[in-house]
């Protein structure tokens, strides 16, 4: 038996001699199928969807069973070695990174659907299972998983817990945490854990909602139970397009002001709408500044009554074109470009940095107007897509990874807009998490008080740490460095992020 390491004597060891002990002690955990560590082996776990920065990982992990995920995490505890658990890699706030001397837990074999009641409807999964399989497999009870963010083909479900996700619809249907109603895993110890229940509410403090969200820095989940929701019997997309972004931010919160929650209220710029129709063709208005896509569901007279009111809304506040789709076709094709931003903007430029602020609905117009002049002052594009009804923004800046020019001024120019954001009222995250890419503007929004009663938190579920560190957290150190940055006029460059 390998005797613990202490932490000193952890960051002591170099690292070849610290991974082959790690590996050592998780060969008496998992089979040698189940343990990589070569650089050949280990480099596809580097990143996530933040691909800008990356980590080789000391080892990865591919547990099967429960009782390996336990195994390896005792293991781990006992050698004071971090832990990153990972899903499908879709995350793009690099909350998913490796760290340098931990090991990255893969749950991707956890792809199981062990039930759907349809009785409750409920789904209960293992957390490596995409999103919408958990919509496919309740179809046929006339069911489904309501948030459907855009890389719902290929994200987990475990990994939209860790980021609290959204998606399209979740203005009327609500975010992960308002659909999970149970989670199961383990804390750093490997202690066996459950948050929630099957009932509607459960006795206790809501540790719940505190895990759901925390980006793998709590526990570690391997299996959930949601809230599944009956499939409406019609819904209808309104395509509005507008002349200039303020109106078409006005329309946004005048159509709330009216009492109308549709199942969806997203927006896109037209840089945005001009890379999707070109990739997916799904018949946007290339003139316009920016379009709306409105949807209502339910009975057919309910749809009918909130479009006719959505109409109404929209063509006063001068909304130049008015479509509504006319069959399910129609209406999958309007939101086909939507769904494919993220790719669309893929095809235009050698990499993007999707910023993920949110700000009061009735700023949208505003924020879209100071992007402009940060694309003059960074010297670099954007493209924006929202989802409009909660305030979500989702900023795709255009640059060159391979340039570190480019880079820098990425960095600066999504810096900017998440600090700005927080001066309109805003926060600096909606759905994407906080992971790397989103310290320093933690610094602007919470106090030193608040970042102390975050790390409280984190210290009473992991005492040592050891779960995905040095992210979404910044330390007063970093604040106060970041401070003096911002003083001077500048931001911290990459080389300053810290080493995981």
């Amino acid at each position: 038996m390998n005797a613990p390491l202490l932490p000193s004597e952890h960051e002591a060891l170099q690292e070849p001699e610290l991974q082959a002990q790690v590996v050592q002690a998780l060969q008496a955990d998992l089979p040698a199928s189940a343990l990589l560590w070569t650089p050949e082996d280990t480099t596809p776990y580097e990143c996530d969807g933040l691909s800008a920065y990356r980590q080789r990982p000391l080892v990865v992990a591919l547990p099967e069973t429960c009782a390996q995920v336990q195994a390896v995490l005792k293991t781990c505890h006992r050698l004071g070695v971090p832990v990153v658990a990972r899903g499908a890699g879709t995350g793009l706030s690099g909350g998913a990174m490796p760290h340098a001397r931990g090991v990255t837990l893969s749950l991707a074999k956890f792809n199981r659907i062990l039930n759907v009641d349809p009785a409750s409807r409920t789904a209960t999964v293992q957390c490596g299972v995409r999103n919408l399989a958990i919509s496919e497999a309740a179809a046929p009870h006339g069911l489904y998983y309501a948030p459907d963010p855009s890389s719902q083909i290929a994200c987990t479900i475990g990994g939209n817990v860790a980021e609290n996700s959204g998606g399209v619809h979740c203005l009327k249907y609500g975010l992960t945490v308002h659909n999970v109603l149970k989670v199961r895993g383990f804390m750093a110890d490997g202690e066996p854990v459950e948050f929630g229940s099957d009932a509607l509410d459960c006795a206790g403090l809501d540790l719940l909602a505190v895990l759901v969200g925390s980006e793998g820095m709590l526990a570690v989940t391997t299996e959930v139970t949601v809230r599944l929701t009956p499939k409406p019997q019609l819904a209808r997309c309104i395509m509005a397009s507008f002349a200039d972004v303020r109106g078409a931010g006005e329309a946004v919160a005048a159509i709330i002001a009216a009492g109308i929650i549709p199942a969806g209220l997203e927006m896109m710029d037209k840089p945005m709408t001009a890379a999707v129709e070109d990739f997916v063709h799904a018949g946007y208005d290339l003139e316009a500044a920016a379009i709306l896509l409105c949807e209502s569901d339910g009975t057919p007279e309910e749809v009918a009554e909130e479009i006719a009111r959505m109409e109404a809304v929209l063509t006063r506040c001068g909304a130049t074109a008015i479509t509504v789709s006319q069959s399910e076709e129609e209406r999958l094709r309007f939101w086909s470009g939507r769904k494919n931003a993220f790719p669309a903007s893929g095809r235009i430029s050698p990499d993007y940095m999707c910023m993920d602020s949110t700000i009061p609905r009735a700023r949208l117009a505003d924020i879209l107007l100071a992007i402009q002049q940060m694309e003059h002052k960074y010297r670099l594009r954007c493209c924006n897509v929202f989802h409009a009804g909660d305030g979500n923004l989702h900023p795709l800046i255009l640059f060159d990874a391979n340039d570190p020019d480019e880079l820098h001024r990425a960095e600066a120019f999504g810096a900017d807009i998440l600090e700005t954001s927080v001066a309109m009222g805003g926060t600096v995250t909606g759905e994407h998490g906080v992971g790397v890419e989103k310290l320093n503007s933690m610094c602007v929004q919470f106090t030193a008080e608040e970042h102390a009663q975050m790390l409280g938190v984190k210290h009473a579920f992991d005492p040592q740490g050891l779960l995905n560190p040095g992210k979404v957290i910044p330390t007063l150190a970093r604040c106060a460095e970041y401070g003096k940055m911002v003083v001077r006029g500048g931001r911290l460059p990459h080389a300053v992020l810290p080493r995981f």
